[in-house]
């Protein structure tokens, strides 16, 4: 479990997490697949399970406090 915080407007790219989960501790984040039919917004207490073997990115729309995780 590694937990990282994200000033408002940052970006963290994430290669081949398939499988490991992003969860909100605090504020508003958006993130995105590569191939991928939709995008994800999550707000503080939210997960998304990363699906896909490419590019992953989250953007903090806020100040934000995330947890990734293998499941």
């Amino acid at each position: 479990m590694k937990k990282i915080d994200l000033a408002r407007g940052a970006i963290l790219s994430l290669r081949g997490a398939s499988g490991q989960t992003v969860h909100a501790r605090e504020g508003t984040l958006w993130v995105t697949e590569e191939r991928a039919d939709g995008d994800v917004m999550l707000q503080r207490g939210q997960s998304f399970r990363i699906s896909g073997r490419g590019l992953t990115v989250v953007e903090a729309f806020s100040d934000a406090s995330i947890v990734i995780a293998a499941d």
